[in-house]
């Protein structure tokens, strides 16, 4: 009994401490909403989607030659007769052989219609579909586009055996840090369902010009590249498509072309058989901080245009070079890689309202947009004779000047129309040199202004160096005739 009462005075004690603490600090917390929306398990939804998602196998016959070399055999020899003619007859004949690969796609449609990636069934003899049931059905190819990796498939369902179409979502409402879920076919294995999270957003890989990826990671695999990506609610969200793997495994780094950039590609694929994107007729460059400073911009937005077809909807509407695009069809453009995509979607045909930055003012154009040659871009992103001395000296920037005279054009090659003076030295601890300017250049315009000659250049210089400038911007023409914006520091 006396132990018994020590134990009791214990816990009352224990007790009376909890209650103090409680008291304090309140009640314990609860989950977040975040934690309290993760799903116990994906066994439900993984359930729900895997008949909607395929696999995909094609073939093709690659031709080849025979390379077995004529035998080394001595002069003479009675054999060598009967090489020589075995191999002149058997040499040259062509070997056939067949490939196959494998890859991901879903249903967007019960009547049969199928996404996969453009490289799954890249150069395909045959397309074979099988669906989770066993089912295989033979495919045709409706379209595909190169440049967002999508293709559309055509299949016809067997009598009394529907096909179910995924949901779609929006790539639009993910957030860094939400869960997705990946159904494919990885190395061969049907049905694998993976999940993982939304790693990051608005990846560029430079595997295309419309580069707009999630990044996830959640396993994807070879084998995986068509498949689906899922939100929490069993919608899709995305296309995976590509990995970063030094062993061709998974390493939590995977890839997917958002809904809302394959959609619009997909219904065009789905009509036309081929896409119709919409073209404005420009080069651009991204905008700098020095850039953005030597325009007088309050940030560094938008998309410098570094070129004008002649030909192109945007010089038709009056739009220049070194103008900036801050705006498409009410849209503002905060970085140069939305500009193509944007112009990418929009209908051909319809004017819309483009606003640039010109000169330290906001001026509109009304642009009518044309279908683009699908070998160009949307929006294209870049990479005289006086009587003065024809060789001067910038100080400001370290550049030995001059202007183009038939020995420097031959020299650099400049080409019969080259305008402007060329670069003939360079100082290598200059910041001209650190931004990429070299010996051969060609220096077409400094702060927007035609530049005609040294002199020229030079007052122009001065002039900034008065108005207390930090940084000067010039269209340069390089030696494959590209012409690109450089804001360079000026020194005192």
């Amino acid at each position: 009994m006396p132990m018994f009462r020590a134990n009791v005075t214990q816990v009352l004690r224990r007790l009376a401490v909890a209650m103090a603490i409680v008291a304090v600090c309140g009640p314990p917390l609860s989950p977040s909403p975040a934690a309290a929306q993760q799903p116990s398990s994906f066994a439900d939804l993984a359930e729900k989607l895997i008949d909607s998602v395929v696999n995909i196998s094609t073939s093709q016959t690659v031709a080849g030659q025979r390379s077995v070399p004529l035998p080394d055999l001595p002069e003479g020899s009675p054999f060598q007769e009967f090489f020589q003619e075995f191999f002149d007859r058997n040499q040259n004949q062509p070997r056939s052989r067949r490939v196959s690969s494998l890859g991901s796609g879903f249903v967007i449609d019960p009547s049969g219609i199928i996404v996969t990636n453009a490289h799954v069934i890249e150069d395909a003899d045959e397309i074979e579909v099988k669906f989770n049931n066993g089912t295989t059905l033979p495919a045709t190819l409706r379209g595909r586009d190169e440049k967002t990796d999508i293709a559309v498939l055509d299949v016809t369902p067997k009598p009394g055996q529907p096909l179910t179409a995924v949901p779609i979502g929006s790539s639009e409402r993910l957030r860094v840090g939400d869960w997705v879920m990946a159904i494919g076919n990885p190395f061969g294995f049907s049905g694998t369902v993976t999940v993982g999270i939304v790693s990051a957003r608005n990846r560029d890989i430079n595997s295309g010009p419309y580069d707009d990826f999630i990044q996830t990671d959640a396993a994807i695999n070879r084998g995986n590249s068509g498949g689906p990506l899922f939100d929490v609610e069993g919608n899709v969200v995305g296309i995976n498509t590509a990995i970063i793997s030094p062993s061709g495994g998974s390493i939590g780094i995977g890839f997917a072309v958002p809904v809302e950039t394959a959609l619009p590609v997909i219904e065009q694929l789905r009509d036309f058989g081929e896409t119709r994107r919409g073209w404005l007729g420009v080069r651009i460059q991204p905008v700098t901080e020095e850039i953005a400073e030597s325009l007088e911009m309050a940030e560094a937005a938008g998309a410098l245009i570094a070129g004008v077809s002649p030909d192109g909807p945007a010089a038709s509407a009056g739009i220049e070079t070194g103008d900036v695009v801050i705006e498409f069809d009410g849209r503002k453009i905060s970085d140069m890689r939305e500009l193509p995509r944007i112009v990418a979607d929009t209908e051909i045909g319809r004017t819309v309202q483009v606003v640039v930055w010109r000169k330290g003012e906001r001026v509109e154009f009304d642009v009518t947009v044309t279908k683009l040659d699908e070998g160009g871009e949307a929006a294209a992103a870049t990479d005289s004779e006086s009587g003065e001395d024809p060789l001067v000296k910038s100080e400001a920037l370290g550049l030995s000047l001059s202007a183009i005279t038939e020995e420097l054009s031959a020299k650099y090659e400049l080409g019969d129309d080259a305008e402007g003076i060329v670069i003939v030295g360079i100082e290598e601890s200059s910041a001209a040199y650190e931004k990429g300017l070299r010996e051969g250049d060609v220096i077409v315009e400094a702060a927007q202004d035609t530049i005609e000659t040294p002199d020229q250049f030079i007052e122009l210089v001065k002039k900034m160096q008065q108005e207390d400038r930090k940084s000067l911007l010039l269209l340069v023409r390089r030696k494959d005739g590209d012409l690109h914006y450089l804001a360079v520091r000026l020194s005192s």
